[in-house]
């Protein structure tokens, strides 16, 4: 059986060096990741694929925050189970605002890959970017 903390921390170190591929790798194929409903950008939901988790969430996040995903402990559950618990800390790119917020991603992982990533986050935490401006054709 694979090492699952280790599964775990391959995903973590793609964050760190916003490997996309990386990413990619360290998915399931049928990947569902469920994010904490008042997350900003309206990110919270479940989202099904890793392009989908890429795109509508994981993007979004670094393309507003200058953030760092630090997973700072690993609990293996189980034969499937990981627990990291870290924090997120950053900064709003348009404002300079700092964020701090703890979190906890159950992660199940299957076949040397994660197929489903529960976040858990304060998202009282997390500052939300100012919207985009409008122009004439609506909001860009």
């Amino acid at each position: 059986m694979p090492d699952q903390t280790a599964t775990a921390r391959r995903l973590y170190e793609a964050f760190a060096s916003r490997d996309l591929e990386g990413l990619r790798d360290a998915l399931a194929d049928d990947f569902v990741g469920q994010v904490s409903d008042g997350m900003p950008l309206a990110l919270g939901g479940e989202h099904t694929g890793p392009e989908a988790m890429i795109r509508d969430v994981w993007r979004k996040v670094f393309e507003s925050y200058e953030m760092h995903v630090d997973a700072e402990r690993f609990y293996p559950s189980g034969d499937d189970h990981v627990v990291a618990v870290g924090h997120y800390r950053g900064t709003v790119r348009a404002s300079g605002q700092p964020i701090e917020a703890a979190f906890a991603h159950i992660l199940t992982i299957r076949d040397g890959r994660i197929a489903h990533l529960r976040q858990i986050t304060d998202t009282g935490s997390w500052a939300t970017p100012p919207s985009r401006p409008q122009t004439e054709e609506g909001p860009r």
